[in-house]
């Protein structure tokens, strides 16, 4: 049984974002007739999603979620879904506010179209998930970054004294953005609170981010990319629009390929108006101290 709701968002879903297979938000209806050729009829549908708190009924589709982030990447997703599902005092699901009476499939109701939550790394210190999440981000920067920015990132993330926080935000691909922003708004509040009652993910300095990115592939296929680092920024777009914001604030950032690790089956194909798409990961470092202006930008962007 689904917890009670936090709050209600109301979202229409309708074409497709860059990226999805099909639209899940949109019906098709095929006119009748015995001609060869088919009329189709897209008809945007209305979806209100709720939010509530995890809890265990939401363990597959927050794992689903997280391996659609993470892919093939050494990441125990089972133990940070874990532990997600365990501090439920942070974080939020979302899910289908009202299920069609006649609908047949029990499952429906519980069905997870995206969460919001928050890993204190450094509280998490020795936990497994955490310890691969530092690892994978660490040699995927010292892949693709210059030495000194691998130091920078390294030294940040071992340094006790300043918490990283790990940001999730992840939600299928044609769940509107408009959804962000209560969650992002919610899971302030639950920081905040979580800081003044000293429970786990209290205060930290910096919030890490992996963000779903992707490029044209024809401007991305060579690795010559040290004289281009304004340009990557030209081109990079986000599967969530919305952390954009934290790009733009952020201290250090990179990107690294996921081309060979096939996400087709969780995240659509990666295509643009018949371009191809390179999918990417983009890992941002942003200091606390700039959330509220981002929030303040979130706002402005998605406030109807």
């Amino acid at each position: 049984m689904a917890t009670p709701p936090k709050r209600r968002a109301r979202a229409q879903a309708a074409a497709p974002e860059p990226g999805s297979e099909s639209g899940s938000g949109s019906e098709s209806e095929s006119s009748g007739g015995s001609g060869s050729e088919e009329e189709r009829v897209e008809e945007e549908v209305n979806i209100e999603f709720e939010a509530h708190s995890i809890s265990d009924n939401d363990y597959s589709g927050i794992k689903k979620l997280l391996q659609q982030l993470f892919l093939k990447a050494p990441v125990n997703t089972a133990e940070l879904t874990d532990i997600l599902i365990q501090q439920n005092h942070i974080g939020s699901i979302i899910k289908q506010a009202e299920v069609q009476e006649d609908s047949s499939d029990d499952d429906d109701d519980d069905e997870v179209f995206g969460f919001i939550s928050f890993l204190n790394l450094t509280e998490r210190k020795g936990t497994q998930c955490a310890e691969q999440i530092k690892e994978l981000i660490l040699s995927r920067c010292e892949k693709n970054c210059e030495q000194h920015v691998v130091e920078q990132l390294d030294k940040l993330l071992k340094d006790d004294t300043k918490p990283v926080g790990f940001l999730l935000s992840e939600r299928f691909i044609n769940v509107p953005p408009q959804i962000a922003l209560p969650m992002h708004q919610q899971l302030q509040k639950e920081l905040t609170e979580a800081q003044r009652t000293n429970k786990p993910c209290g205060k930290c300095h910096y919030y890490l981010l992996i963000s779903k990115t992707f490029t044209e592939a024809t401007k991305s296929s060579s690795k010559k990319r040290e004289g281009k680092r304004n340009e990557q920024k030209e081109e990079l777009m986000f599967a969530n629009a919305e952390e954009e914001f934290f790009y733009e604030k952020a201290l250090l950032k990179f990107s690294y390929s996921v081309q060979e690790e096939s996400d087709t089956c969780l995240g659509g194909r990666w295509s643009f108006d018949d371009v191809p798409m390179k999918p990417l990961r983009t890992v941002m470092v942003v200091p606390a101290d700039g959330i509220n202006a981002i929030m303040d930008k979130l706002k402005d962007y998605l406030s109807p």
